[in-house]
């Protein structure tokens, strides 16, 4: 099996007889049809209405116009097709014959399946879903592979460089979906000269607009100590409908950071060593430039010692709150104005 970003970033010399694209990433799927789709005899079928007595003629129909070359047929949306010619399919993929390609496009296929073990075993499958890290509820989209994608592969499409902080601040505010992705990327690299960098503050001006703008300075007073500052700006989200639950997470994607560094510094110095803020920032994997440490930083010295070390134990508090106790309106209020003020001055 191989997966879509790494198909699209390095496609394989020989593509076999049978190739299944699948997964929930439709972006995904859609371009790796199209990348199979480019040869000179093409037959496109939607798989909603295809029948495997008609589709196998067609496989089964040698090249007109390609000397030597198979036949390529995509079907389309092809889920129903294999729900109703599975068996048929399980053979046809065993021994697929020499006169036609199969490009089968499905959302679903489980690796408990024989249709899926005999594709992996002899022919490709390509998986169409952003990677994950983690397990449980911990699971999340894998950054680095992310940002290996959006570096190596979506941003070249559009004549742009793009950051590591910019990668991360974009699927944070977007998600993991690669078209949806795409879409801002495009729109990004209008605002840059071709071959300009998409930088973590452009991604803030351009895709998060005032509520995105808001969200950051919300978290950047909140860790500055200014409560009222960041009580401010939060009554102005929440005033505009913004919900408790959809903020948190904004919020704790800048705050976890500085909660992961102070863990680091802990570490270090439970095993003798010292660390200073910055080394701490530095070893947990904050990204950014001088500015962007100095100030991280100056909000560690702002929290101390022990406010730090609790960080992360508050925004996981929160986030239970907000899915339990203080899940209803007005409840979830507070539960974000106790997380602000419990990183104010003198608190």
């Amino acid at each position: 099996m191989i997966h879509a970003f790494d198909f699209l970033m390095s496609p394989p010399a020989k593509i076999p007889a049978v190739v299944i694209a699948f997964g929930s990433d439709d972006g995904l799927r859609g371009w790796i049809i199209s990348y199979l789709s480019q040869g000179s005899d093409l037959t496109v079928i939607d798989g909603e209405t295809a029948r495997w007595v008609d589709l196998k003629d067609d496989l089964s129909t040698a090249s007109l116009f390609s000397f030597g070359e198979r036949r390529t047929v995509v079907v389309r949306a092809g889920d129903k097709l294999v729900k109703d010619a599975r068996a048929e399919l399980e053979t046809y993929a065993a021994d697929p014959g020499d006169a036609g390609q199969l490009v089968l496009e499905v959302e679903t296929l489980p690796s408990n399946t024989r249709l899926y073990k005999i594709v992996a075993k002899d022919q490709m499958l390509v998986q169409c879903a952003a990677p994950q890290s983690g397990t449980g509820r911990n699971v999340r989209p894998d950054l680095t592979k992310m940002r290996a994608f959006m570096i190596g592969y979506l941003a070249p499409r559009h004549q742009t460089k793009i950051t590591n902080g910019a990668c991360d601040a974009l699927v944070d505010m977007i998600g993991d979906n690669a078209a949806m992705l795409d879409t801002e990327l495009a729109k990004l690299a209008v605002h840059l000269p071709v071959g300009g960098t998409i930088n973590e503050a452009l991604v803030r001006d351009v895709v998060a607009g005032w509520r995105g703008k808001t969200i950051w300075e919300t978290t950047d007073a909140a860790a500055s100590g200014s409560a009222a500052e960041a009580l401010k700006h939060l009554d102005k989200l929440m005033t505009g409908g913004e919900r408790a639950i959809a903020l948190l997470p904004q919020l704790s994607w800048a705050l976890r950071r500085l909660g992961m560094a102070m863990a680091v510094i802990d570490e270090k110095e439970s095993g003798g060593g010292r660390s200073s803020p910055r080394e701490g920032l530095a070893s947990s994997g904050f990204k950014g430039g001088p500015q962007d440490f100095a100030k991280a930083e100056a909000q560690l010295k702002q929290l101390g010692r022990v406010r730090a070390q609790r960080l992360l134990g508050w925004l996981l508090e929160s986030d239970l709150r907000l899915k339990g106790s203080h899940s209803t309106e007005g409840r979830d209020r507070w539960a974000l104005e106790e997380l602000v003020l419990k990183m104010t001055k003198g608190v």
